[in-house]
C-alpha cells in the first residue's frame, strides 16, 4: 500500500517510515528537515506543513500523520491545524484504508507547557470526527498517545539525570518507550486493524495511572 508519512525526517516518524517499508510498503515521507532514509521504495518531501499548498499526492492509502513541536510557539499551528489540513487533503477521500494521528497523553491529562496540551487534546476529538467521516469508504481513524518517548525533542529530559530521576519516579514501569515500539502501535493500528475506529490508544508505561494513595 501507499503510505504518507508526516514529520518522517526523525523520532517516531522516521521509525514508522522503517517499520512500513520493513513489510514491503511504498511510503512518501513529508517534513521539513532532509532525511538520511534511503530505501528504494521511500521518497522524502522536503516541506513546511504550515503551508496552506500541500505537495500533489494521489493513491495515499494509509496517512500517518506525526510532525509535530514542543514549546515553539506556534504548537496550535503545526500539531492540530497542519495536521488537519493534510487529513482533509490526503486522508478524507475514497481510496483511503486508514489513518493514524499522534496526539500525546498531554492531551489526556493537560500536562506540560498549556499550547502543546491544547493541540493534543485538540487531536483527540480531530480522530473521532474524522473517524465519522471515513467510515463510508470502509476506512479508519485512530489516534495513539505516547507518554515519554526516546527522541531528541525530549534530549533535555534524556540528559539530565536529575529531571530523569524525577520523571522515572511518576512512571510505573519505570522507562521510556523507543519511537520503533510507537512505530509497532502505528502499524497495527493502520494495517492490521479494520474494525476499531474513532479510538486512542495510550502507551506512556503507566504514567496516566500512577496515584498517591491515603487511607
Amino acid at each position: 500500500m501507499k503510505v504518507l508519512i508526516t514529520g518522517a525526517a526523525g523520532g517516531i516518524g522516521r521509525a514508522a517510515a522503517e517499520r512500513f517499508l520493513s513489510a514491503g510498503h511504498t511510503v512518501v515521507g513529508l517534513d521539513l528537515r532532509d532525511s538520511a532514509l534511503r530505501h528504494e521504495n521511500y521518497t522524502h518531501i522536503v516541506f513546511d506543513l504550515r503551508r496552506a499548498d500541500l505537495p500533489a499526492l494521489g493513491g495515499v492509502e494509509i496517512l500517518v500523520c506525526c510532525a509535530g513541536v514542543q514549546n515553539s510557539g506556534e504548537d496550535i499551528d503545526v500539531n492540530l491545524k497542519a495536521l488537519i489540513r493534510a487529513t482533509e487533503q490526503y486522508g478524507v477521500r475514497p481510496g483511503i484504508r486508514s489513518i493514524c494521528l499522534v496526539a500525546s497523553a498531554s492531551g489526556h491529562s493537560g500536562a506540560e507547557f498549556p499550547e502543546y496540551a491544547a493541540s493534543k487534546g485538540g487531536v483527540l476529538s480531530y480522530a473521532k470526527n474524522v473517524a465519522q467521516r471515513v467510515a463510508p469508504y470502509g476506512a479508519t481513524c485512530n489516534s495513539i498517545s505516547p507518554g515519554g518517548v526516546l527522541t531528541d525533542l525530549n534530549r533535555h529530559i534524556l540528559d539530565d539525570p536529575a529531571l530523569w530521576d524525577a520523571v522515572m519516579a511518576e512512571t510505573p514501569l519505570k522507562k521510556w518507550a523507543a519511537p520503533a515500539e510507537i512505530a509497532e502501535w502505528i502499524y497495527f493500528l493502520t494495517a492490521v486493524n479494520k474494525s476499531m475506529t474513532g479510538q486512542d490508544v495510550l502507551v506512556d508505561n503507566g504514567e496516566m495511572i500512577n496515584y498517591h494513595f491515603i487511607w
